[in-house]
């Protein structure tokens, strides 16, 4: 296994841009590093820059600017075969007349490894994967998640990869069987410690899998960090939009001394917090996730009311274990998780934001609630990650 570092890594397909003209980045300059033996995943629309990242990576690109390091040496200029890394793709790649066995014997033969050393190595990765009773098949007349299997044991048999890097290896698997072969991947990673790179648009599959998540935009670096890191911190609205289900509520508002005002509900705020805000942007929100808001069906008799605000239900939907409300609230609409025995009682509902899960951004970005938060530089945890000025 390797540490992997990314120095000032920018790709623009087609090389930079002529002088005078802008460059159009699949992947803006940042500076990334994995630690040798991390399981991470790289997470984003379709067309963020993903894949790019992950090629640059393996060697299939070389950088437009940038270092790309491993254990301290610089491989930029070296082919995927010199970096030993290998590369699970989202159809699987394997020889399909080929028996199990051989497919996964091939990577072992092809470096020289005597017969006796295969059939042992072998032998270790198809029980891991639950391949042993196939062996003796053809990889032609398995099902898809068996050949995609073979896909990784043909990675994971060799002993001197670099890292695993996988670009949406369970997009064509069987819902229930893709559960299960993510869980497989867990357990693989648990007992291996091998550095594993998941590539995926779908955050269940991120956030369940990756010690840690990259998540990207248009070609950018938007937030790494811990699965419950950006689902209760998140740095950019994007971030908090595509982290959940439903994700953030934003809600458009202007600030004041001592209050944010979002169309007809005011909330008092921390005027220090709101300095911060109005000197860090233009465009303020205020958000909140769905579960960090309290729902009444009948409005508050006594002083404590005040801190209520009405919202017009525009949908209601039992889901077993709770309920979702769609609220017409501060000039938007929001989504808010109430008990699984909620009901409304007509069209209107009492809403409180929780004061401590109230988050603010500036521009689309993070305002930190205290100036030692804002002392803390962003992705100072690994792996780190900054774009370039």
């Amino acid at each position: 296994m390797a540490r992997i570092e990314l120095v000032n890594v920018g790709h623009a397909y087609g090389g930079a841009a002529n002088a005078g003209t802008e460059t159009r980045w699949a992947l803006r300059p940042m500076t990334m590093t994995w630690r040798d033996g991390g399981a991470y995943a790289l997470l984003g629309p379709s067309g963020c820059g993903k894949t790019t990242l992950l090629n640059l990576i393996s060697g299939l690109l070389t950088p437009t600017q940038g270092r790309i390091l491993f254990d301290g040496k610089d491989i930029t200029q070296l082919g995927p075969r010199e970096r030993n890394i290998a590369q699970v793709f989202q159809f699987p790649v394997l020889y399909d007349t080929m028996t199990v066995f051989d497919n996964l014997a091939f990577p072992l033969r092809n470096r020289g490894w005597k017969e006796a050393a295969v059939r042992t190595r072998v032998g270790e990765v198809a029980e891991l994967l639950d391949l042993a009773a196939d062996l003796k098949r053809r990889a032609r007349g398995l099902p898809p998640d068996a050949q995609q299997k073979i896909s990784l044991g043909r990675g994971l048999v060799r002993t001197d990869v670099a890292a695993v890097l996988l670009d949406e290896p369970l997009t064509v698997i069987d819902p229930h069987l893709k559960w299960l072969l993510r869980r497989k991947l867990k357990q693989i990673h648990q007992q291996l410690k091998v550095s594993l790179i998941y590539v995926t648009h779908d955050q269940v599959e991120a956030l369940t899998f990756a010690e840690e998540v990259v998540v990207m935009n248009h070609g950018e670096v938007l937030q790494v960090g811990t699965p419950q890191a950006l689902y209760e911190a998140p740095e950019h609205t994007f971030v908090g939009h595509f982290i959940g289900s439903p994700g953030m509520n934003f809600l458009p508002c202007k600030l004041g001394a001592n209050e944010a005002r979002m169309g007809d509900v005011t909330l008092p705020m921390d005027a220090e917090w709101l300095a911060r805000a109005a000197a860090a942007g233009t465009e303020h929100q205020l958000g909140f996730r769905p579960d960090a808001a309290e729902v009444l069906a009948a409005p508050v008799a006594s002083t404590a009311g005040a801190a209520w605000q009405p919202a017009r239900v525009q949908s209601f939907q039992p889901m077993g274990t709770h309920s979702l409300l769609q609220l017409g609230f501060g000039g938007g609409s929001v989504w808010v998780r109430a008990a699984a025995a909620f009901q409304p009682a007509g069209d209107y509902v009492w809403l409180r934001p929780l004061p401590g899960k109230l988050a603010l951004f500036a521009d689309q970005r993070l305002v930190p609630r205290s100036a030692t938060e804002a002392s803390i530089a962003p992705h100072a945890s690994t792996p780190e990650a900054g774009a370039a000025p």
